[in-house]
């Protein structure tokens, strides 16, 4: 019909009109701030901020370079000598097999963080002077997302290359080349799937199910070096996922965009002032309802004093707040693959694996202390003594470790690494890590004012580091027992006293520290 006809044809040139607009706005914002900070550069600054980036960044590939060199003919000569110790009767798990679980890995995790900024997004100053306007808004968001999508496959590409060094040393260099340019492609293919995700075009259960599915085809086509079809049939695949995401990005609600850009910009800040606390918080996601019904149930139960309402309060706040188990459970995973590996990693290598497994389930079960240390002032209002607040906040992380601990333990017990006392061991160390996770939850920001130290090394921030080692200190100085036991095999009584008087130590002086 002519009507439909010239109605369409005029709705199509409203659109073109809206989109010229919005793409006038975006280069005269550009443009604008370009001109501004070149006005307040120098050539001076520029040529020295370029030259010690250059020097920086030299000094840190030649230091990478050598220590994946070394670490490579450490393991070339060990051979398979110097594991730990695992019964004859458990199946071996092939060496590819565990490097492609270490790749479906990383993948999952680029998409996860990818999905939780966004990965279509806008800055706050964005946010409020392109969203309001009506005009399309492709152009204003579509390019900051193609621009992050390739720099993330060159930085995953980069990564890649001594990782591939390291597991397969049978290969040529022009096919580690291959293997790393894969892998950039594929990281790109998990950034757009997360762009995917952020357009809501079926359910957010059926969105995760397709997007793990679609990662482990990823995760096999790096190590496929053979023919570069693995790298065709990659980028292919980001090409077209890209264009799929491109031609819809202007679809993406408003709040999405601002949610986005308000965790980028969170995390930014956290990395740029090393608060690894913040950075936690940047990317704590929405809790489930499930957890907190089952909190909101245990709150409802009566209680007898302050000092028990208070350990109930905290109690539900942990069974609110907590993350999903699948993320100690994956851990847990970790440590079995890594054990029963054929030919057996190092031994120090496996024990490095394990405790930080323990650190990152240690850390993140102090997400309740975390909330509680941005108010500090409230704890002081409470009718009891600071020592019993801060036991009540160390109850469930302490318990919820040594929970974790005793599950390791026990499958390193079936795994023949030690005897029964090292379930034991596991559960003790599992009071020290929990007051470890809440120091760590409560260490002070780095005061990044006070001057680094002059050392024969060089200067050398030393009140900073303290500050980021502040909790880790505790962790790992209670796991300390229970990774001896492991490395020899076996659980000495005088382990077990060290490990109960370093944890019994740990607890209490978390507990009656000085505010």
């Amino acid at each position: 019909m002519p009507g439909v006809e010239a109605q369409t044809l005029a709705e199509g040139a409203a659109a073109g009109s809206t989109r010229d607009l919005s793409a006038d706005i975006v280069s005269f914002t550009r443009h604008s701030s370009r001109r501004y900070n070149r006005s307040r550069t120098s050539f001076k600054d520029l040529f020295t901020d370029l030259y010690s980036y250059g020097l920086a960044l030299g000094c840190a590939g030649a230091l990478a370079v050598s220590v994946v060199i070394s670490v490579k003919d450490a393991i070339t000569s060990r051979g398979a000598v110097g594991s730990v110790h695992i019964s004859a009767h458990w199946p071996s798990i092939p060496a590819p097999a565990l490097w492609t679980l270490i790749v479906y890995a990383a993948l999952s995790a680029v998409m996860v963080l990818a999905r939780r900024m966004g990965p279509i997004m806008v800055s706050g100053p964005e946010g409020q002077w392109w969203l309001p306007l009506p005009v399309d808004r492709r152009p204003m968001v579509l390019p900051p997302f193609l621009r992050r999508s390739i720099l993330s496959g060159f930085g995953a590409a980069a990564a890649f290359l001594p990782f591939s060094v390291l597991t397969s040393g049978h290969r040529t260099f022009p096919q580690h080349l291959l293997g790393s340019s894969t892998f950039g492609a594929v990281t790109v293919v998990a950034v757009a799937l997360a762009g995917l995700m952020q357009l809501g075009v079926v359910s957010p259960r059926l969105r995760r199910l397709a997007a793990a599915v679609a990662l482990i085809p990823c995760a096999v086509l790096p190590s496929l070096t053979g023919s570069l079809w693995a790298l065709t049939l990659a980028t292919l695949s980001a090409a077209l996922l890209l264009g799929v995401v491109a031609s819809r990005a202007g679809q993406v609600r408003g709040a999405d965009l601002i949610r986005g850009g308000a965790v980028a910009g969170h995390a930014q800040s956290s990395l740029f002032f090393m608060d690894t606390n913040e950075l936690l918080r940047a990317f704590q996601g929405v809790r489930r309802i499930g957890s907190a019904r089952r909190a909101a149930r245990f709150y409802s139960r009566p209680a007898r004093g302050p000092v028990s309402a208070l350990v109930r309060a905290d109690t539900a706040a942990f069974l609110r707040l907590q993350p999903s188990l699948a993320l100690p459970l994956s851990w847990l995973g970790v440590v079995i693959v890594t054990l029963l590996v054929d030919h057996g990693l190092p031994a120090l290598a496996q024990i490095g694996v394990i405790a930080i497994a323990c650190c990152a389930v240690s850390s993140g079960a102090g997400t309740v202390a975390r909330q509680a240390a941005l108010v500090p002032g409230l704890d002081s209002l409470l009718p009891i003594s600071p020592p019993w607040g801060r036991a009540s906040r160390a109850f469930m992380p302490a318990l919820a470790i040594s929970a974790w601990m005793t599950c390791l333990a026990g499958i390193l017990v079936l795994l023949g690494v030690a005897g029964p006392a090292l379930i034991l061991l596991g559960a003790l160390s599992g009071i020290g890590m929990g007051a470890g996770a809440v120091r760590c939850a409560t260490r002070p920001v780095s005061d990044w004012s006070v001057p680094p130290v002059e050392t024969p090394f060089g200067p050398i921030p030393q009140a900073q580091i303290g500050s980021l080692l502040r909790g880790l200190d505790f962790t790992v100085l209670a796991l300390a027992p229970a990774l001896a036991s492991i490395y020899t095999g076996d659980v000495r009584p005088a382990a077990l006293i060290i490990q109960g008087l370093i944890s019994a130590g740990t607890f209490g002086a978390v507990v009656l520290r000085s505010p």
